[in-house]
């Protein structure tokens, strides 16, 4: 017997939604806010029955792409491979959430285009925080620290960001309480069947 299952059903034959997966990539700034809402998103999923991961960028740096540095090339390769580990998780009833940076446009491309040769779900969600409110908040004190003049390279200051130009979502996290940002991306994942 194959690994394959029916499109819209889980290896168990599942149709009730909780075993579609997909994959849910929220970009933007540092300190913009990605991983709070994802970890609130996280949770309203799991509460419903839903598998879910949350493929967290600093953790990510840490053990499966170690060694890569923030060049241009390197950003790319930590994408495609995040991207990688993604799709193959939400092809198999994972509901994954990436709050990664992901700066350039041509990378998550390139991720979005694994996921529809694969035939899984994709949506991209932008977290519109202004870098001023980012460099306030400052939660990794990278802000700081390119200030001090003791790091460059910093996303959206002193290396490029390249905002999503037709997001599935933005979400301006500043304006709003994380919980009413998760819930709106949760209707969205919802209005697509995927939740």
């Amino acid at each position: 017997m194959s690994g394959a299952t029916a499109p819209g059903t889980d290896r168990t034959g599942s149709t009730d939604g909780t075993g579609i997966g997909a994959t849910v990539w929220l970009t933007g700034l540092p300190s913009a806010g990605k991983t709070t809402i994802a970890r609130a998103l996280a949770g309203r999923l799991r509460d419903g029955g839903h598998r879910v991961e949350v493929l967290d960028g600093d953790e990510i740096r840490e053990f499966l792409s170690a060694g890569l540095g923030f060049s241009r090339e390197d950003r790319h390769t930590n994408v495609t491979r995040i991207g990688f580990v993604a799709q193959k998780l939400a092809a198999n009833g994972v509901v994954v959430l990436v709050p990664v940076i992901a700066p350039y446009a041509d990378s998550r491309e390139a991720v979005r285009k694994r996921h529809q040769a694969e035939g899984t779900a994709f949506l991209e969600v932008h977290v519109a925080t202004p870098v001023e409110v980012c460099s306030e908040r400052d939660v990794k004190g990278l802000y700081a620290r390119q200030a001090a003049g003791q790091l460059s390279g910093l996303t959206g200051v002193d290396d490029p960001y390249e905002a999503p130009a037709a997001p599935d979502l933005r979400i301006e996290a500043h304006t709003e309480p994380v919980a009413d940002s998760a819930a709106r991306l949760h209707a969205l994942l919802a209005e697509r069947g995927l939740a």
